[in-house]
């Protein structure tokens, strides 16, 4: 029997065939001195994701019936995940697999629970993309102060253990640092590449995230608020 992964890799999906390939190629070439796996979940996609998935040995993958969200897929991707680590990717090719074993190098430095969240720092993006991503991350370590400037980078790194003590719910992924700080973990942010698409087209929308967004964030803030960690006592 293989040894268990250090790394879970986990990338969910909505009509992303053209990605598929090459970024599997990427994340091997990334990881190939590093245990790891590469989970996809594919949340329903309508083109060729489900006949690409399964054509690539190398990746184990998961299908959402009906698209689910990308917070949906990611928690089936997570609770699937054999790994110790998981680092999440966004499946579009913009986040870039060869910064995961330096987001994994800090994490284990750090040691404990902690969460490495990915910085775009040159966002390869819209105006409008950028625009929206900056007011919103503006508001939201205001209320949350969720200790990260890019909240929204689909690269983020922590321990499997600590994603399955989180609250689950709908667009959970966009506020994964805070609710990683509310489950007791260090949230640590650095800089990582990040690429214009150069395939395909988005799946998830920028209006419809800003639609949403203002009631989860007072959400998310009931829940820290609501949140106590005690700590036991040796007998």
């Amino acid at each position: 029997m293989s040894a268990a992964p250090l790394v879970s890799v986990v990338i969910p999906v909505r009509n992303e065939a053209p990605n598929i390939a090459p970024l599997v190629a990427e994340i091997t070439t990334a990881l190939a001195d590093i245990p790891h796996e590469i989970v996809y979940v594919d949340d329903g996609s309508t083109d060729g994701t489900p006949a690409e998935l399964a054509r690539l040995a190398e990746v184990r993958h998961l299908r959402h019936r009906t698209s689910c969200g990308q917070s949906a897929a990611i928690i089936t991707g997570v609770k699937a995940a054999r790994g110790t680590w998981i680092a999440t990717l966004d499946g579009d090719g913009q986040n870039d697999p060869a910064d995961i074993p330096r987001l994994l190098a800090r994490a284990e430095a750090a040691g404990g629970r902690v969460m490495v969240a990915g910085h775009r720092v040159k966002r390869q993006d819209s105006w409008v993309k950028r625009r929206s991503s900056r007011l919103a991350n503006g508001i939201r370590s205001a209320l949350l102060g969720d200790a990260t400037p890019d909240t929204g980078c689909g690269l983020k790194l922590f321990p499997r253990a600590l994603f399955l003590d989180m609250p689950h719910f709908d667009h959970m992924h966009r506020f994964l640092p805070a609710l990683a700080m509310r489950a007791g973990a260090t949230v640590l942010s650095e800089p990582v590449n990040h690429r214009p698409r150069t395939r395909g087209v988005s799946n998830y929308g920028t209006l419809d995230r800003l639609a949403v967004s203002i009631f989860d964030l007072f959400g998310v803030a009931w829940l820290q608020r609501r949140g106590k960690r005690p700590e036991i006592e040796a007998p």
